[in-house]
């Protein structure tokens, strides 16, 4: 199963991403892949694979991401070899763009997992940031996208302490887990 990772900026999807990889770092059920982005590598941010845009458009055309994307001026992807474990009934986790996921969910069992905090402690943790002013940020939660319709979603409320947001993930993570199938084994019937 493909879990995309979601949610607006401010809500801890990398500080909570990055905790529950580390805790799920020897359970063979999950795999957290690793985006290929054309921005160096000492951009801070999340661990990613630096890559040139050429050699990213030359991937691209080979069938190397199973899912890619532009935004703020840069290429994203996701590699085509993740496909292999979610054959295997693994689950994939996966920090991807909303511009995608309606492709993801048609391609691969899915189950968005969307983090997302209440908008004063979005506001209170992007000002903590020092990167916007307060109208920058105003404007940056107003503008947050809407999920598409029609997608199997699970909502972590990341509100709390991290350890609070980390054993939430842990939780919704364990419940994809336990759904995911290996192509081709029939799944069960739902009941009544």
């Amino acid at each position: 199963m493909l879990v995309p990772v979601v949610g607006p900026s401010g809500a801890g999807k990398d500080t909570l991403m990055e905790a529950a990889r580390a805790r799920l770092a020897r359970d063979a059920r999950f795999i957290f892949a690793r985006r290929h982005i054309t921005r160096p590598a000492d951009a801070g941010g999340e661990a990613h694979f630096p890559i040139s845009p050429e050699e990213f458009r030359r991937m691209q055309k080979e069938g190397a991401y199973a899912l890619w994307w532009e935004a703020h001026g840069l290429l994203y992807g996701i590699p085509a070899a993740l496909e292999v474990p979610l054959a295997a009934g693994r689950v994939v986790v996966a920090n991807l763009s909303r511009t995608v996921l309606a492709e993801a969910a048609a391609r691969y069992p899915t189950r968005i997992l969307n983090i997302t905090a209440p908008p004063a402690v979005l506001a209170a943790r992007l000002a903590a940031r020092g990167r916007e002013t307060e109208a920058d940020i105003a404007a940056r939660l107003a503008r947050e996208a809407a999920l598409p319709p029609g997608l199997e979603v699970e909502t972590v409320l990341n509100d709390a302490s991290v350890e609070e947001g980390v054993a939430r993930v842990l939780a919704a993570l364990n419940r994809a887990a336990a759904d995911a199938r290996p192509a081709g084994r029939a799944q069960p019937a739902p009941p009544g």
